[in-house]
């Protein structure tokens, strides 16, 4: 296994779910960790003590995903606080479920923003940092619906196809400099993001929660579960590794057969 210990990982929207099982799996692994999102002061502080237990360092800084001079900040702290940035996980990301006709623009800008636009920003102050150090790695996490679509979720839908678009032209830009790019597609997770969008699909469509999990999330799932959030920690490990270093520009779905149909 490829030795991490002692580098930097950044990861957007790491105060919960898959964010922040990913930034266990590479404190696991001896990576220093900024943890970065929205939730209560002292839940925040017990994830960095959890991820500290780990022997290794880790910092939170609370830039808005909406705001370029807040994520630019967000860049240069981590560098100067542990003066390299090797990993960068684009994971931040909000939901909204309505048809077309009734989506309020201001959904749409914000998703736009944070699922999409952020790892823009992230990317053009972290990318001169790896290609100057000669190594790094950045994993921006779409989604199956990078690759396939669903109604009633236009603005995430073009997010998570704009991601895979980003994602495969950084990587050639960097293809010389020991810096690879990949996107991570996964199908459901189950996260409080998840939840949310059960409860806001029953709403739309008419149908009860448990119909919405069995009838629409897990339908389109043939393995008929959801994705563990330990298994994209893995999956991310294995992409920081050696044996990935002439992966790039890929996308690797994990989604129990979701777009293989």
């Amino acid at each position: 296994m490829t030795n991490l210990k002692g580098k930097t990982a950044i990861i957007t929207g790491s105060t919960s779910g898959i964010g922040l099982g990913i930034a266990q799996g590479l404190a696991g692994a001896g990576v220093n960790i900024v943890i970065n999102g929205f939730g209560d002061e002292a839940e925040i502080e017990n994830i960095g003590k959890e991820l500290e237990s780990k022997d290794i360092k880790a910092i939170y800084h609370g830039a808005d995903m909406t705001k370029p001079d807040e994520i630019e900040d967000l860049i240069k702290t981590a560098n100067s606080e542990f003066g390299s940035v090797d990993i960068l996980v684009n994971n931040a990301g909000i939901q909204f479920v309505s048809p077309v006709e009734d989506f309020p623009s201001e959904k749409w800008d914000a998703i736009i923003a944070i699922n999409m636009s952020s790892a823009f920003h992230t990317i053009r102050h972290a990318l001169p940092l790896m290609k100057k150090q000669g190594w790094g790695r950045i994993i921006n996490i779409a989604s199956s619906h990078g690759l396939v679509a669903s109604p009633y979720k236009s603005a995430y839908v073009t997010a998570k196809h704009g991601i895979m678009g980003l994602t495969k032209t950084i990587a050639l830009e960097c293809a010389e400099d020991n810096v690879t790019v990949n996107a991570i597609c996964p199908g459901y997770v189950k996260t409080p993001l998840v939840e949310g969008q059960i409860a806001d699909t029953a709403k739309v469509r008419g149908i009860t929660e448990d119909e919405v999990i069995n009838d629409v999330l897990l339908k389109a799932q043939w393995t008929k579960k959801f994705v563990e959030t330990d298994q994209l920690a893995e999956l991310t490990l294995f992409l920081c590794s050696d044996a990935a270093q002439n992966m790039t520009g890929g996308h690797i779905p994990i989604d129990g057969g979701w777009t293989a149909a």
